[in-house]
């Protein structure tokens, strides 16, 4: 049986109850015409999702669909990785390298949309009074970052660029909290970390910074969904992109009111906001084949340096219709 015959037939069923129930024949005939009922999961970060939240734009957009809106909160891009591949949520936000990992464990993710590059917002710092001035400085030091991370594949090439490889210094896996801890206690001698803890680290801890991503990697924020999800609910997929694009075209016009709106959220002073925002290009757009070859390096890097287990294709996590 058929997805359409299925529905047919349920909505058969609910008409046929309703006259049962003495129902109008106005009251049957809007339900003759109701779409069934569809659900969106949204898993997000303390972001640009959690403002689209909370401006509840979205759910009345999505109302005229007979779509409802789930949201729940995550901590990092993996976890809501970890969350799609169990079948928990249809749509969320995450970084670079994340996807990679999941696709190589076998995710049925589906790349949607990603933003402008934005190398700036992701950057190595060295404590306050450090000696390390410069990348190859690094070289036998220890270089805390979240494992699996944007950051992951930005000290690859950084170290690179600079004629060191990724063995030449000693990696330390610590998700943003425990790093900072370290980081203050001089325990780490260099933290890759993105905005807004590297913005607020910088004001702080006086932390200094010693490199970005800017001519070493593009740095884009990626919107996934689950292959099945994004193929049977397009309606609601180029919804969910237009929404998000319209806080992006906001922001850019208003970036003070947007880092203070973020730094709220993130329980953070408004000066981390803003210069976290100082630091954003604004635009979000659909996926390309261009975009994807550019994932395509970072798998293929990580198969070489054995931080994943098998080469993927990354083509296989586009959603159909990509240019």
């Amino acid at each position: 049986m058929t997805n359409s015959t299925l529905v047919s037939n349920q909505r058969r069923r609910l008409i046929q109850a309703a006259a049962a129930a003495g129902l109008g024949l106005p009251a049957i005939a809007s339900l003759a015409q109701s779409p069934a009922a569809r659900q969106l999961r949204v898993g997000h970060q303390k972001g640009y999702l959690s403002l689209l939240k909370g401006r509840g734009t979205l759910e009345k957009r999505l109302a005229p669909l007979g779509v409802s809106v789930k949201w729940t909160e995550f901590t990092a891009g993996p976890v809501q990785l970890e969350a799609l591949n169990v079948g928990s949520i249809d749509f969320g936000d995450v970084g670079e390298a994340p996807p990679i990992f999941a696709q190589a464990a076998g995710a049925p993710l589906a790349y949607v949309a990603a933003t402008v590059p934005r190398p700036q917002t992701e950057a190595v710092l060295v404590p306050k009074g450090s000696p390390i001035r410069s990348v190859a400085d690094l070289k036998g030091k220890k270089v805390a970052l979240n494992k699996g991370s944007n950051v992951h594949y930005f000290l690859v090439k950084l170290l690179e660029k600079h004629g060191l490889g990724y063995g030449d210094v000693n990696v330390v896996f610590l998700p943003p909290a425990d790093a900072r801890a370290a980081f203050e206690k001089n325990a780490v001698d260099a933290w890759v970390i993105w905005d807004p803890f590297s913005a607020a680290a910088e004001q702080a801890l006086e932390a200094f910074r010693l490199a970005d991503a800017t001519g070493v990697v593009n740095n884009r924020a990626y919107y996934f969904s689950s292959l099945n999800y994004a193929e049977k609910n397009q309606d609601v997929i180029k919804v969910l992109i237009e929404e998000i694009n319209q806080i992006d075209v906001w922001g850019a016009a208003n970036p003070n009111a947007l880092g203070t709106e973020l730094a709220q959220l993130w329980g953070l002073p408004r000066s981390v906001g803003e210069a976290s925002i100082g630091r954003t290009a604004f635009g979000v757009g659909p996926i390309t084949k261009a975009i994807l070859a550019e994932q395509q390096v970072i798998a293929d890097t990580f198969l070489a340096l054995k931080l994943i287990p098998k080469k993927i294709n990354v083509l296989e996590a586009a959603a159909s219709g990509i240019a």
